[in-house]
């Protein structure tokens, strides 16, 4: 079964109120003094830090940081991804992972014993869907694997695809996002660091509701109190399904 792939779009979570945290645009002073850190996408100048992308402004205690709210997805050394195959050689899989590099799955990375004699259409075919982890980075070349627990093929369940540079507010800090919707929808949910995301829940019903979520969050990234209203939401539409 081919796993649908939905595009980031609006939903009715967009009525509720909504108040706009900080963006900044690069160049633009964030904060002055020595008790700030300059984190990720940011740089310091004397007495100032400037922010280097345009995007959300995170203070963190001291670390000060930028959250990119557009561009394309840079593949690091650790990242986990979800992926399309697009091509079959003879030692793997070419993948794409959306992004302007280049991915490959040589059949060494993958769990079990395979050769090159073996069909490895029977393993990974064209169009499917799979979740991996970036195990290298070099040039515009990236080596990827499923070795590990976890890491498969996708056969049931939805994709929806985002920002890649959206996707640390759907997780939240430590998990707090993203474990919120799984408790309230009881799906398993897998967020790729390259923008796809894949939600596999009892029903089609409790995916639709987690994708109605993780779209409004991408959507509405900068609004203050955003925890809040993604909570309210999931339990008003949970209370619902148990009612019918």
């Amino acid at each position: 079964m081919k796993t649908e792939i939905i595009k980031e779009d609006k939903t009715s979570l967009q009525n509720n109120e909504k108040k706009p945290r900080k963006i900044v645009v690069p160049g633009e002073v964030i904060v002055e003094g020595q008790n700030y850190l300059p984190g990720e996408n940011a740089r310091r100048e004397g007495k100032e830090i400037i922010s280097m992308r345009y995007g959300l402004l995170d203070i963190n205690d001291r670390l000060v940081k930028v959250i990119p709210l557009s561009g394309v997805y840079l593949p690091r050394k650790g990242n986990v991804i979800i992926g399309k195959v697009i091509d079959i050689s003879y030692n793997g899989w070419l993948i794409d992972i959306n992004s302007p590099y280049s991915a490959f799955l040589p059949i060494m990375e993958c769990r079990g014993f395979i050769t090159k004699r073996d069909d490895l259409s029977q393993i990974y075919d064209y169009d499917e869907m799979i979740i991996a982890k970036v195990i290298g980075v070099k040039g515009r070349g990236v080596d990827l694997s499923t070795k590990e627990r976890g890491f498969h093929k996708i056969d049931e369940g939805i994709i929806i695809k985002i920002n890649p540079h959206k996707v640390p507010r759907i997780i939240g800090r430590q998990g707090s996002m993203v474990n919120m919707i799984k408790d309230y929808t009881k799906c398993n949910i897998v967020v790729g660091q390259n923008g796809l995301i894949w939600v596999k829940g009892d029903s089609i019903e409790s995916e639709l509701i987690a994708k109605d979520v993780i779209n409004f969050i991408a959507d509405q990234c900068y609004i203050d109190g955003l925890t809040d209203k993604v909570k309210e939401y999931l339990e008003e539409k949970t209370k619902e399904e148990k009612t019918k």
